[in-house]
């Protein structure tokens, strides 16, 4: 991807160095449009659908969102904030925007299931659902779809791979019962 890219566009992407691994961070110049795990599986068409969006106009480079998420990821990594204030381009369906909003509720250190969340939503059925409008989630960490777990508590499904998961829950524990509004 980078050999095509140049250093203008609608959207620029950069990469940010973390403890779990390096992230990609697409934004314009007013919102954080992607943020996964460089090594996530869905990466190549997550990207292909933004270039497709913007008409191919994705350059290499920062705007201010990512240079926002730069600072509240060092912040979340080192133990200060799991507070996140970058603005968010949130691109899914009216549902999966319901599910989204619901994660970002979910305090640090806690997990709920796909099927509280589904029943937080008002839409007790629809736990299916959930599951695939969580897997959908480009912004890993901001929408924390990392603190869904199997109704059983069993760590399932993470782009950014079950192991990683696993080390945000616990590096979150710290944050548990905290105030974490800015």
């Amino acid at each position: 991807m980078p050999g095509h890219l140049g250093t203008t566009g609608l959207l620029m992407a950069d990469w940010i160095k973390t403890p779990l691994g390096d992230m990609i961070a697409i934004s314009s110049a007013t919102h954080l449009h992607l943020l996964e795990f460089i090594d996530r599986k869905a990466l190549k068409s997550e990207i292909a659908t933004l270039e497709k969006a913007v008409k191919g106009r994705l350059g290499l480079g920062s705007y201010a969102p990512t240079k926002q998420i730069r600072e509240e990821l060092e912040a979340f990594f080192v133990g200060q904030s799991a507070s996140f204030a970058t603005p968010l381009a949130l691109t899914g369906t009216p549902f999966a925007r319901a599910v989204w909003a619901e994660l970002q509720r979910i305090p640090p250190g806690v997990t709920k299931s796909y099927s509280q969340i589904a029943q937080q939503i008002g839409r007790p059925s629809a736990t299916r659902a959930v599951a695939r409008a969580n897997g959908a989630n480009q912004l890993a960490l901001v929408i924390p779809c990392h603190r869904v777990i199997g109704a059983d508590g069993s760590l399932t499904g993470y782009g950014g791979g079950l192991w990683r998961k696993q080390r945000l829950l616990e590096l979150e524990r710290h944050y548990r019962g905290l105030d974490q509004n800015p």
